[in-house]
């Protein structure tokens, strides 16, 4: 299993909207609103690191209310 750490900065007000839509979506497995220089971290796992890529631009970093967002992908253990 391939796991990623999604930080996401969302626009002002728009973070508990955002992260309701993570938690919706499939390989999602926690979803964290947080402090600091991001506002919601996500924790998606998938069989291949092939998968992540369309995760993230297709389903993650095109909801609305998202700014930015940085990837993290973990080693395989």
């Amino acid at each position: 299993m391939i796991k990623a750490f999604v930080l996401v900065v969302t626009h002002p007000g728009a973070t508990r909207k955002v992260a309701q839509q993570i938690r919706a979506l499939p390989h999602v497995l926690e979803v964290h609103e947080v402090m600091g220089p991001y506002d919601i971290v996500a924790v998606i796992e998938t069989d291949t690191l092939q998968e992540i890529p369309g995760i993230l631009a297709d389903r993650i970093r095109t909801l609305d209310g998202i700014q930015s967002t940085t990837s993290l992908v973990a080693f395989p253990q």
